[in-house]
This record gives C-alpha cells, structure tokens and sequence, in this order.
C-alpha cells in the first residue's frame, strides 16, 4: 500500500534525483575512500534505518524473520535483527554459508553473539510462522537471476500473501536500473515477490519507479545514511524523478519546479505568455482537440487558436469563449497560417484523423515551431520513419504507439534476460529521443521522458490509476504546448507537463474524466506559487 496523496503531497510537487546503480555504488565507494565513514558505519546506518521504519509502522513488536543473503545486503538484514531484538521483536534469522565481505562478516559476527543463525533454506523458512519477513537475500548489486533453493525460495515469498514483506534495498531479484525481475518475463507473475514496505538508501534507483517495481516494492521509503557530500561532488548527470514516495528532505533538490520560473514570469501581454495552436480533425471528432486546447490556456498560454478544416467550425462554437477558432483546411493553410511568428507552439494528433495529420506534418516541421506529436500524429510519423523531426518536437506515445515507431526499440523492451541490467524504458526512451533529434514522452504509470542529448526525467503516477481514461493524453499534450508556448525548453515543459498532469488528477481523486483535468490546474498552479 502506497503512502496517501495526503501525507506526501508536497513532495509531489517538485522533483528529486534518481541514481544508477553503478552511480550509487560509485558514491559509496568515494565516501569510503575519503576515510571519513567506512563500509561498516554505513552498514549500521542502513540496518538501523530499516528497523526504524518497521517500528514506526508496526509499533508492537512481534514475531519477525529476518532473510539474510551472502553479501552487503545480508550485513544489512543482521543489523536490522539485532536492532529490532533489541526493541523486544522475537527474531529467527536465517543467512546463508557463503563467506561474506568484511563488513557483512561483522555484522553477522555481532548479531551471532546474541542469536543464533539457521541455514537459509525453504524447509527452515517453513518451520515457525512470522508476523513480518525481511527480505535482506538480495539488493541493489544483483546481476543475475536467482536458481536453485534461493529461487525456490523466492517463488514460496512470493506466493505467501499472509506475511508482511518488508524489503532491504528492494524485493529480492528486482532489477534496479530496469524495474524487471531477473530470469522472469516482464510482465506480473503471481509469484513474485510483493513487499508491503522498501527501505532503500540515498537515492531512488531507476528499478523502485519503472515496470514492476513500483507494484513490487509496496511503500517506499529513502532513508538518508549520510551520502549527501558525496552524491552531491558527482560530475555525472542524474536522472530527475517527481517523487510519489516518502524522501528526505535533503534530498531534495534546491531548484524544486525551477522550470516554471520562466512560466511565472507576470507583465506583458497575451502574446508574451505565447499563442498556441491546436490543429483539430473533421466533423464529430473534436473533443480531443477541445481537450488539449482548454489545458493549453489553463496552463497559461496567452492565447489559444483551434484550428478544424473549415466544415467542421460550426461543432467548436461551444464555451470557453476564450479560445478562438481558424478554419485550417490543407497543409497549405496551415503554413500560411504559421507564417504568423506568433504563433509559439503546436499540437498535432487528438481527434485529427491519422490521414489529415500525415498531410499537415510537413509543414509544420518545415515551420521548425516549437510542437507536440500524438496521438494519429504519432501513428502517421511512424509511417514515414521519425527522420524529419526538430529539437523543438515532443513525441508523446504510448506503449503501443511507441512500438510503431521504433518497432526495434520495442522489440529489445520485451527480451528477457537471466543477466542485467535489462533493457529499460530509460534506454529505449534515450534512444529513441538520440535518433529522431526530438524530446519523447513515453506515457505510461512509469513515464519516461527523454532529450536528444540524453537528459532524462521519470514521472512515477503509479497512485493515481484513475488517470487511465480517456481523452488525459490529449489533455498532456495541451499542458505540454502551453507550457512551450510560454517558452519552456521541449525537456522541461514535457516533464513540467507530466508533473501538473498527475497533480491534476491527484487532486481530483478516483472518479476522473479528461474534462475535469484542465479545470485542477489553477488550484495545482497556485500550489506551486506560479
């Protein structure tokens, strides 16, 4: 059960940083090497952490088996035992025979002087009923899928539904760079390991927030252990994530929404705050249009333009007055029409009809305007090839409509492998966004946006499922071209635009309909004080 909207919702507002395994492994390394905490400390902090929040949450101590693995996430799981012992938990642990490193080999010497160790293996996991099972086998250095009696093992966790999982890192096999299980198809599987709580330390991974691991992980909780220097001294680029999770607030970063600051910008005029155009399709296909072009004004664009073919004026006469209607026939009244510098940004696909968009991308792109591609714009650039794109497009698929596209890329998305780290959405977002010259907008739970030069942002929505109805893409892409009308960079106003997106809909609650979504964001705006 993930944390309420209500106890983390001004975390949902800005964004925070996600680290790569191999970066978080790095920062360790580096804060190790500077003498001024070592392996062990960490270790003690981590385990303390853990133990931490199972108390917050489960404040009467009871029955708890703690699974300990052979390497640092097991020194993690004795740690958290010998805390929770010392809470008054009644505690079996089982570790494995496995030498384990120095720290770990500590951390099991300590809690061995006050406990005893039974073998880790399924018919000592069968033995006593527990209240609470702590998943300390596997974490964040696994590269390949569990066999033999530890599999068995996993697969008997995971079928077990009446004991509380609490996992160490993450659940045990969980890739986290990809958010797939090792050796498993991609997919659910009713056997897979579902924790009620993750406590993981520093950083998000990649793993926590994509594909399974966000259903797999339960509530996830970052607990600082004393990185900040150190990841705070890292050259490489992180990945930015809206966090839907419970994270300190050091980690944080400084700028929060700093995107909007060129969206809060006040004086002027309309044509300051940019004039968006929304190209909409034939007769009796206009809602999508009206969708995107009603989010386009809510998100602040000065003025807002629908453009049907002329035939089909009359079914837009409808409220809110305050957007105008241009009868745009062919491609070549859109490029008269984009003659027009004012107009600062485009959308192209909700309700066009996949025939009239192929005929209208030509000029637009030819216009180099700044844009949004979905919907049956999206389908019919697949049917071209995405070459032809500028940096100032946004793609926004989904899965499928991605799939068209790069049926490659997508093709390398469903592999399964028993090594990792998998092929991910972060991977087949940056290729894709490298090949067309373009910033995408994979959409999903677990949206993955991505810019030619390899910036990335994650968008976790995996608590708001009543945002799957339709007509909420259109409403993003209204968002997006609002915010690149106000001159938001394609990177920023596609990650800004997916962030009120979902506070949007978080705001609204289980009930959603597209139309309600425009109408959330000035409360969502205010919120964020633009």
């Amino acid at each position: 059960m993930r944390q309420s909207a209500q106890k983390t919702g001004s975390l949902r507002m800005g964004w925070a940083e996600v680290l790569t395994t191999a970066r978080m492994r790095a920062i360790e390394a580096a804060a190790m090497a500077s003498g001024a905490v070592s392996g062990a400390e960490l270790m003690e902090r981590a385990g303390a952490a853990v133990a931490g929040a199972i108390r917050l949450r489960w404040p009467r101590p009871g029955r708890a088996l703690v699974l300990c693995g052979p390497g640092n996430n097991g020194g993690d799981g004795y740690v958290v035992a010998r805390h929770l012992a010392q809470a008054g938990w009644r505690l079996r642990v089982l570790g494995m025979d496995n030498t384990p490193g120095p720290d770990a080999a500590l951390m099991k010497q300590r809690w061995a002087a006050i406990g005893a160790i039974a073998p880790l293996t399924l018919d000592q996991l069968r033995r006593k009923p527990a209240d609470l099972c702590v998943d300390a086998i596997f974490g964040t250095g696994l590269t390949r899928a569990p066999k033999g009696e530890i599999a068995a093992i996993l697969a008997h966790l995971g079928q077990d539904r009446a004991t509380e999982l609490v996992a160490v890192d993450c659940p045990s096999g969980l890739c986290l760079d990809s958010g797939g299980f090792l050796g498993r198809p991609r997919e659910a599987a009713t056997d897979e390991l579902r924790a009620r709580l993750t406590v993981a330390f520093d950083s998000p991974k990649p793993g926590h927030l994509l594909e399974r691991g966000p259903d797999c992980c339960g509530e996830l909780v970052i607990a600082d252990i004393g990185l900040r220097r150190w990841r705070e001294a890292a050259v490489a680029p992180m990945i930015g994530v809206a966090p839907s999770f419970d994270i300190p607030d050091s980690r944080r970063p400084a700028h929060g929404t700093a995107a909007l600051d060129k969206a809060r910008a006040g004086g002027g005029h309309k044509f300051t705050h940019g004039h968006a155009l929304v190209l909409a399709g034939g007769f009796g296909h206009g809602g999508a249009a009206r969708l995107a072009a009603r989010a386009a004004l809510r998100a602040g664009a000065g003025l807002v333009t629908l453009g049907p073919p002329r035939a089909a004026l009359i079914e837009h006469s409808g409220p809110p007055d305050a957007l105008m209607r241009r009868g745009v026939d062919d491609a070549d009244a859109l490029a008269a029409l984009l003659a027009d510098a004012r107009i600062s940004a485009v959308v192209l696909g909700p309700g066009c009809g996949v025939e009239r968009a192929a005929a209208l991308l030509d000029p637009l792109l030819a216009a180099e305007r700044p844009c949004v591609l979905d919907a049956d714009a999206v389908t019919a650039l697949a049917a071209r090839g995405p070459g032809g794109l500028h940096p100032a497009c946004v793609l926004t698929p989904h899965q499928g409509e991605f799939a068209r596209v790069f049926p490659d890329l997508a093709a390398k998305l469903a592999e399964t492998s028993p090594h990792g780290p998998f092929y991910s959405r972060i991977d087949a977002a940056r290729e894709a966004a490298a090949r067309s010259g373009a910033t995408l907008l994979l959409k999903g739970p677990d949206t993955v946006i991505a810019a030619p030069d390899g910036q990335l942002r994650i968008h976790s929505a995996f608590d708001v499922p009543w945002l799957a109805t339709a007509g909420a893409g259109d409403v993003l892409s209204g968002i997006i071209a609002g915010l690149l009308a106000r001159g938001l960079a394609p990177l920023d106003a596609a990650a800004t635009g997916a962030l009120l997106h979902a506070a949007a809909a978080r705001r609204f609650g289980p009930g959603l309909i597209a139309d309600d979504l425009p109408d959330m964001l000035p409360a969502v705006l205010r919120d964020l004080g633009a």
